[in-house]
């Protein structure tokens, strides 16, 4: 089961070590704030860095020999059931690379593996009812349904704004704000770009 971001633990410890820049979207309009991940101040940290840094590239160099982009990924998930929407997916490069993405439509969730080379799915899939997840898993999920925006929105503003290609994405509550949280190769760096979705209501009424 995933944590609150809704990304795999195990790519996140990989996607999330360094983070080197990011920006903020409300309402179509971008805030940039542009962080850059500072040295480590003692000798430990400085180690510890330099393994999140190894463990990064690693990660860069089989994403860059995949051939299916994220947003295909979702597109494939989507159509095996239909009506459905992607709600978390992220990049795994443990041995076969592939995309792991879970989509809902109702009360169910399902979890597929899919090849980022060839599109196919891998594995078997997971099916599960809503009343399976734990509070914060279910939370986020929950919160789509007030959501204009879909991940597959986000992720294309935030490929945009980092001029890259992303590599995962999920929902995100920090303070009590629900952010989409897109991870994006570029270049040599990872790049985390946060984006609020305007909810329906809001996104609605701003347009009068």
């Amino acid at each position: 089961m995933t944590d609150q971001t809704g990304i795999d633990p195990m790519s996140k410890q990989h996607l999330f070590a360094l983070i080197v820049w990011s920006a903020t979207l409300a309402a179509g309009a971008a805030v940039a704030d542009v962080r850059n991940f500072s040295g480590a101040d003692s000798q430990g940290a400085a180690s510890q860095s330099n393994s999140e840094e190894a463990a990064i590239r690693r990660v860069l160099s089989e994403f860059r020999t995949t051939r299916i982009p994220l947003s295909r990924a979702m597109t494939i998930a989507e159509q095996l059931h239909s009506g459905s929407k992607t709600a978390d997916i992220s990049f795994e490069s443990a041995g076969l690379p592939l995309y792991r993405v879970r989509t809902i439509r109702n009360e169910h969730v399902w979890e597929n593996a899919i090849d980022a080379n060839t599109g196919r799915i891998t594995g078997k899939e997971l099916t599960f009812s809503l009343k399976e997840l734990d509070r914060d898993d279910l939370a986020n999920i929950l919160s789509l349904r007030w959501i204009k925006q879909e991940l597959s929105d986000a992720v294309q503003v935030a490929e945009r704004a980092a001029a890259g290609s992303a590599l995962a994405g999920g929902l995100m509550r920090q303070d009590g704000k629900l952010n989409f949280v897109i991870i994006v190769a570029s270049g040599d760096h990872l790049k985390e770009v946060m984006l609020e979705p305007p909810k329906v209501g809001k996104q609605e009424s701003s347009r009068h």
